[in-house]
């Protein structure tokens, strides 16, 4: 079994099973009061007469990442304050209920700024340098190597992103389908530890992912990391099947052994097991915030309503807090900088900005 392969059950606040979550939502599920919303609102007019987001479109301007006190509010500080151990070094995940979206779009995204903006510093989520994120069907092929599953119907299945944390606000739900899925790594290796001991040393072996042609320049267009990593007393996660099947296709990538095959499908299995994922429906106005390194996520695929302004979109921040759990050396490959607050994002080959659609 490889160094730092866990031989022991997972213990802790992050080994939570969707079950037991699912009959208590008042645990993971609260409203924003109306002094939080009111202070959101104030706070995002502030911004937006910074000239937001023309002025943020350098990820280094301090209307970028909230340095500028003129965009700050206390009530958002002691709001992000109050959930952020248990985002980061507790459960993994909190939804927030109640945020406007039916009115102005520009106004609707600078609260998501804010908010997210006082949990930590926006990063790239595409090659093309964008800050904001829109996770909508765009109609493109899931089976192309270069498609990224969020602008598709299809289900994305169990996966992590390339953030510390992933912010999303629910703007309009698809007509059917597109329902929400959390999953707690420590307890899918729990599962696969007590089912197939025998494969769950390969689930910390590097195999190889496919940037899907987003890779820094100079690089491969894959990457080699294990799918999990117990470091400094705590088990990450980065995990994409499909990425990592579609390595295949660089004939220089390394190929999955049978045993690291069985252990992906063993990890898989057990992430799909409904007594361990957490499946929601997110309402129009959640957010939804979930630390990758501990969780998995996944999206049921959907069925959009033919009126293009009634289809399902969320907004996505990924988001670099100034605190957070060491990683490992292996993660450079991908996140650049592994530094704790100065971590993570795909590699912009342009000037960041922030599209307001999609």
């Amino acid at each position: 079994m490889p160094l730092h392969c866990p031989t022991a059950q997972l213990v802790g606040p992050d080994a939570w099973r969707g079950s037991a979550l699912a009959v208590a939502p008042e645990h993971w599920l609260q409203r924003f009061t109306s002094d939080q919303l009111a202070a959101l609102d104030e706070t995002a007019t502030h911004l937006l007469a910074t000239g937001w987001p023309k002025a943020a479109s350098d990820a280094s301007s301090a209307a970028s990442d909230l340095a500028d006190e003129h965009v700050r509010s206390p009530v958002v500080s002691e709001l992000i304050a109050r959930i952020r151990d248990d985002l980061l070094f507790g459960r993994g995940f909190v939804v927030l209920r109640g945020l406007p979206v039916a009115d102005d779009p520009l106004r609707v995204a600078a609260r998501l700024w804010v908010l997210g903006g006082h949990l930590g510093r926006p990063v790239s989520q595409n090659a093309r340098g964008h800050l904001l994120g829109h996770v909508c069907d765009l109609g493109y092929d899931a089976a192309d190597p270069t498609t990224r599953l969020y602008q598709t119907n299809q289900r994305q299945g169990f996966h992590t992103d390339s953030a510390d944390v992933v912010a999303l606000l629910c703007l309009r739900t698809a007509r059917s389908g597109g329902r929400s899925s959390l999953a707690s790594a420590a307890t899918a290796f729990n599962a696969v530890l007590a089912g197939a001991p025998e494969l769950v040393g390969a689930l910390f072996e590097p195999v190889a992912t496919d940037h899907r042609g987003e890779e820094p320049p100079g690089a491969r267009p894959w990457f080699e990391i294990p799918v999990l990593s117990f470091h400094d007393e705590r088990l990450t996660a980065i995990y994409q099947r499909r990425y990592i099947e579609s390595a295949a296709r660089f004939p220089a990538a390394p190929r999955l052994g049978e045993r690291q095959r069985a252990a992906l499908d063993a990890f898989d299995a057990a992430l799909d097991d409904p007594d361990i994922h957490l499946e929601m429906d997110l309402e129009p106005g959640d957010v939804q915030l979930v630390h990758n390194h501990q969780l998995l996520h996944d999206r049921t695929a959907f069925v959009d309503d033919r009126d293009p302004a009634r289809r399902r979109h969320l907004l996505r921040l990924w988001l670099c807090p100034p605190i957070g759990r060491q990683l490992p050396a292996s993660f450079a490959e991908r996140y650049g900088s592994i530094a704790i607050g100065r971590r993570g994002g795909v590699v912009p080959r342009v000037a960041t900005t922030i599209p307001l659609t999609p």
